[in-house]
């Protein structure tokens, strides 16, 4: 069993609509007004700070972090599927396991993304709280 760049791309638009639709809020939120964003421009609102643990840049970051890490799990199943089908070939081997590692390097580079970014966040917020 072969798999193709092409099922491979027919499942990517799929999870891509998935994952977006996540993070779409549901429920009832009360509407914004332009005072509100004017009051939040000129800093006189209690809305939270861009670089707050809750604010938009972290938000966009960790949406970021999580699609990185997806991709990094969907690889490494990728490559041991990969290795098992191989048949012993050499060559499928050699680049299935190149699969698993780099997957793996791309999984610790997204923990390690992760703590960087709220550590920042937090000693930029004040916050230096280690949660």
């Amino acid at each position: 069993m072969k798999i193709s760049k092409k099922a491979l791309a027919s499942l990517a638009g799929p999870t891509a609509l998935a994952v977006v639709a996540l993070f779409v809020p549901t429920g009832t939120a009360s509407a914004q007004s332009i005072n509100d964003g004017v009051k939040a421009a000129q800093g006189t609102s209690s809305a939270t700070s861009i670089f707050s643990t809750g604010g938009v840049f972290a938000t966009i970051v960790n949406v970021m972090l999580f699609l990185i890490g997806a991709i990094s799990v969907i690889m490494l199943i990728y490559g041991g599927i990969r290795y098992t089908i191989s048949g012993g070939d050499s060559g499928s081997v050699t680049s299935a396991k190149n699969t698993i590692l780099y997957a793996i390097v791309g999984l610790i580079i997204a923990f390690l993304a992760y703590a960087i970014v709220n550590w920042v966040l937090g000693a930029l917020s004040g916050n230096a709280s280690t949660t």
